[in-house]
């Protein structure tokens, strides 16, 4: 692998509906996507999770580009990276910055598979040909609403339900969709937004409801209460924003704070820490599944390929293109079945055409970088 140049895009892609966490609605997506070419003109890329404001995690789309430009691509010129394997190691003095270590090192690993002419699944060895998928349900306006986004995602086939929940918008949303759907595999996502002496009571009263999951209840790096509550509870936790990479995973499984592993790509800093916590998972019995950034294609693509590995039994949040954008940036779009699966595409790399002409519509910032001018 000889690299040629990098180049960063920005660009601004609007929800076909707006989403809503305990840390915020989003309207529209703000998107950092990266191109790497080889010196033979062969590309890779990838988008960076990053949002907008930093309530998710401390990165930001801004912060990204930052790092990135300024230290992610001259450490990378600097080392002469022979393959995508290594760019983990070489970009490990940077402190933090998960995702924009991890939008560099996935573009790398689609401009190798594309070098080698085989689907980026079968490069970081998946075995699984066909993935499960889920949807994850926003805080709607009202229990009504929430009934009919839940009938439609339900009727379209999805594996797993997952509602977002918040203080005074719990147990009652629960509730009623288990008064209609008692079968169902349903699971809530908190997002950090509980404190264990103040809310255990409110995940003790959720037990009742046959949960597959409680995603990440406290703080993102509060293992210890983490571990407390699960022992309350018999409802698994899974752990999501306090997983930035595979030291927290072995430390979160080894005390017993969790018992599923929401792996996001971006926010654990690419393939190869995603393949190691995957493993360790694996090894000890852990489930692990696929969470979603609300990406484009391109990460969506990242995504399925990530959720071929062993291990990731769980049905994850990688849904089709159509439900969040009126026009996805690959083609074709990312389709699920009526069964809630989707096909690990058979082309080379991430196995899905890129609409540069949409990038370029869309974008509101670019830079270029030369890695023989670094």
């Amino acid at each position: 692998m000889q690299l040629e140049k990098i180049e960063l895009f920005e660009i601004e892609m609007p929800l076909k509906d707006s989403f809503e966490t305990s840390f915020g609605t989003t309207h529209n997506r703000r998107i950092l996507l990266l191109k790497v070419w080889n010196k033979d003109g062969v590309t890779g890329w990838s988008e960076c999770t990053a949002p907008l404001h930093p309530f998710y995690l401390h990165e930001t789309i801004d912060t990204c580009w930052s790092i990135i430009k300024d230290f992610a691509v001259p450490m990378l010129a600097k080392a002469k990276v022979s393959c995508a394997c290594e760019v983990s190691k070489v970009l490990a003095p940077i402190q933090g910055n998960r995702m924009a270590i991890g939008a560099v090192e996935t573009a790398l690993w689609d401009l190798e598979a594309k070098e080698k002419g085989i689907p980026l699944w079968h490069h970081l060895g998946g075995t699984q040909t066909e993935i499960n998928c889920g949807v994850s349900i926003g805080i709607q306006s009202s229990l009504e609403k929430l009934v009919e986004v839940v009938t439609q995602e339900v009727e379209s086939g999805y594996q797993r339900i997952k509602l977002k929940i918040k203080p005074g918008q719990d147990i009652e949303l629960v509730k009623k969709i288990r008064s209609i759907y008692p079968d169902i595999f349903l699971s809530v996502d908190a997002n950090s937004a509980y404190q264990f002496e103040r809310d255990k009571e409110i995940f003790q009263e959720l037990d009742d409801y046959n949960l597959l999951m409680i995603e990440q209840p406290l703080e993102a790096g509060d293992l210890i209460d983490h571990a407390k509550l699960q022992k309350l509870i018999q409802t698994k936790i899974c752990l999501d924003e306090s997983i930035t990479r595979f030291r927290d995973a072995r430390q979160a499984i080894e005390i017993d704070a969790c018992r599923i592993i929401n792996i996001k790509l971006g926010r654990v800093g690419g393939h190869v820490e995603a393949k190691k916590i995957q493993q360790f998972a694996l090894e000890n019995n852990v489930p692990v599944w696929c969470g979603g950034m609300l990406e484009a294609g391109i990460g969506r693509a990242h995504n399925i390929a990530m959720s071929t590995l062993a291990g990731f039994t769980l049905p994850g949040d990688v849904s089709a293109s159509a439900r969040y954008w009126k026009e996805d940036i690959i083609e074709p779009e990312v389709m699920v079945s009526s069964n809630g699966t989707i096909k690990a595409p058979s082309g080379a790399g991430i196995g899905f055409e890129i609409k540069e002409s949409l990038i370029e519509k869309l974008t509101i910032k670019k830079e270029s970088l030369s890695f023989n001018d670094l």
